[in-house]
């Protein structure tokens, strides 16, 4: 793809950390976003970068939460130096987990905002997540490609179907 190629990149915070938690990837709090949104990006000029989470919120008797807070509050500071810009939906607390809410909507209006803007020519989507399929037909729509930026040991098969084109990585491409 040439550099002249404007794109976009969309993470999906939660997924990806799964991700890398499966592969059992050391230093995963080390890990570098921004070389990797360049390596997947296939040398395209990147417009604009988004990290897309759950936001933690924590009582102040939960020591749990509260580290989890910090921890991603680092995370954050992290991403916003190296250029990202940051999208938070909301975490629910059931009774035995967590459940991320908005984010993906978050993930799909980003998609469909810049398509109709006419940001970029190619989305980088970093997710498994099908449910951005409608928004993925829509930029397609106005001419824009998609690309599905997942994983070999667990790859989304509608995504691969519904996007233009896709990347599977593996541990040792990270």
């Amino acid at each position: 793809m040439p550099i002249s190629t404007r794109s976009i990149v969309i993470i999906d915070g939660s997924n990806l950390y799964h991700k890398l938690k499966e592969l059992q990837l050391p230093h995963r709090k080390e890990f570098d976003f921004h070389k990797f949104v360049e390596s997947v990006s296939q040398k395209t000029q990147i417009v604009v970068k988004y990290f897309c989470i759950g936001k933690i919120s924590a009582l102040q008797q939960d020591q749990h939460a509260r580290q989890m807070m910090a921890d991603q509050q680092s995370l954050v500071t992290r991403l916003q130096k190296d250029g990202f810009v940051i999208q938070f939906g909301y975490l629910l607390k059931s009774d035995t987990a967590y459940h991320e809410k908005g984010v993906d909507v978050q993930m799909a209006t980003d998609l469909i905002m810049n398509a109709c803007k006419n940001t970029y020519d190619q989305a980088f989507l970093i997710t498994s997540d099908s449910d951005l399929i409608p928004a993925i037909s829509a930029v397609q729509s106005l001419g824009k490609k998609v690309t599905y930026v997942g994983f070999k040991h667990k790859p989304s098969y509608a995504l691969l179907k519904a996007c233009n084109q896709s990347i599977l990585l593996e541990k040792r491409d990270l």
